[in-house]
């Protein structure tokens, strides 16, 4: 594998930031590794950071360069602050920026493909919301989303009560039940719609202090024609979990054959 870190200009936030990339790539030597690459452009996992931590993170906490060598992906891991990947009511355009400007970003400095079967995305906590709002909100983009305890019902009193500081500068002090940053409702809309509908899986440990916050999804899920796998068991918040976690969430991503 190659391991890079990107300082970039986004026009989208008006600022430096980074992307932290690891690329497949055929060797034949390396001592306990088993590495693959396609000879076209790699299928991509967007792989998202939560609300404490920043795109080196994924690197630090798990081994999740040594999980992805077999398997001929990229990983793009991005750097989004404590934006909850949204259009800031009061901040940067971190919606614009996930879902517009990184992925023409990505592909336009390294060889990723562009065809939405092979474009994925998870995250934990925040980045477990980020990834279904992705999936949700974009699935022409993505043929997969995964969250891993996730903040997935951002209109929940308790979230706001955590995040009280962040909510309003990221949401405002509007309602956001039933309105674009609302996963609920974007389930709903999705549903509704005739266009394509991305895998889904979601997890949660049952210790979890998002524990109920999750189950509220999975009922909304449930409640319609969406391909949801969620997996439940004993766990925190914490990468003990998350580490075990993503490798399910690797087996289960749909790869096409090559």
């Amino acid at each position: 594998m190659a391991l890079m870190q990107c300082h970039f200009f986004s026009e989208a936030l008006g600022l430096s930031t980074t992307m932290t990339v690891i690329l497949p790539q055929n060797t034949t030597t390396q001592i306990g590794m088993e590495n693959r690459a396609g000879s076209h452009r790699h299928p991509t996992l967007y792989l998202l950071h939560g609300l404490s931590d920043d795109d080196s993170i994924w690197l630090r906490r798990t081994s999740i360069e040594r999980y992805v060598a077999s398997m001929g992906i990229a990983v793009v891991m991005p750097q989004v602050h404590r934006s909850f990947y949204t259009d800031m009511e009061y901040g940067g355009k971190y919606w614009t920026f996930i879902s517009e400007e990184l992925p023409a970003l990505a592909r336009s400095f390294f060889p990723l493909s562009h065809a939405r079967e092979d474009n994925f995305v998870a995250g934990l906590s925040m980045g477990g919301y980020g990834a279904f709002k992705l999936a949700l909100g974009k699935p022409e983009m993505f043929a997969a989303g995964a969250s891993l305890s996730g903040a997935l019902d951002v209109a929940d009193r308790m979230i706001e009560a955590t995040f009280e500081r962040d909510s309003k500068l990221i949401f405002g002090e509007g309602p956001i039940q039933g309105g674009d940053n609302d996963l609920l409702e974007l389930v709903k809309r999705l549903d509704r719609s005739e266009g394509p509908k991305p895998k889904l899986y979601q997890c949660c440990g049952t210790e979890d202090f998002l524990y109920d916050n999750n189950q509220t999804f999975l009922k909304a899920c449930r409640e319609t024609s969406l391909d949801l796998t969620y997996s439940e068991g004993p766990g925190a918040h914490e990468w003990g979990y998350w580490d075990a976690k993503i490798q399910d969430v690797l087996k289960w991503l749909p790869l096409r054959e090559k």
